[in-house]
């Protein structure tokens, strides 16, 4: 699978895991796991077929580790990001003093107004390195870079939790807390 290829499978899964599974008939457990024989039926049915091995490229090559088997390697889901109601189960953990965000100046002055929210998302997703909230942000235009005074937050009672794939998931972040990098 060339470089192409796996960037519009991944976009196609991320859609169906994250966002929109009853779009090929897909229906994911609580904590967003599905069966990897029902997932490969389902974009067969709808015109998209893709092997196993070809699943297993995109979960092993997508920079962003996007996806995740179970233990079994028969279960699948999406680490993060979905606007589907899931329980990812993540357990709450200690952040690092400072986390980022990535985003563009067009959004500044809502940001600071009201602070970072999920948006159609569960939670915001923060980084631990600037390097990934500029690609982050780099998606929508000339990024800027935000820091979250992650200690503070965590000091003053939020709730952070990590995926998988090392996304810092929290549920808002009161302007307080931000500062332009």
């Amino acid at each position: 699978m060339d470089e192409k290829q796996l960037v519009a499978t991944s976009k196609r899964l991320s859609r169906h895991l994250r966002h929109a599974p009853e779009e090929i008939g897909l229906v994911l457990d609580s904590a967003g796991w599905v069966e990897v024989t029902a997932l490969l039926a389902a974009l067969g049915a709808h015109g998209r077929a893709l092997s196993r091995a070809e699943l297993d490229q995109v979960v092993a090559r997508n920079n962003k580790r996007r996806f995740e088997f179970d233990e079994t390697g028969t279960r699948i889901r999406a680490s993060q990001g979905h606007s589907v109601s899931v329980d990812l189960e993540y357990r709450a953990s200690t952040p690092p003093g400072l986390l980022y965000h990535g985003t563009v100046a067009a959004a500044l002055p809502g940001i600071y107004a009201e602070g970072l929210k999920p948006m159609r998302r569960h939670d915001v997703h923060l980084s631990a390195d600037t390097a990934t909230a500029v690609k982050v942000g780099a998606r929508r235009g000339k990024p800027v870079v935000l820091t979250v005074d992650a200690a503070a937050m965590h000091r003053d009672g939020h709730e952070f939790r990590v995926s998988t794939n090392g996304v810092w998931l929290v549920a808002a972040v009161p302007p307080r807390y931000l500062s332009e990098r």
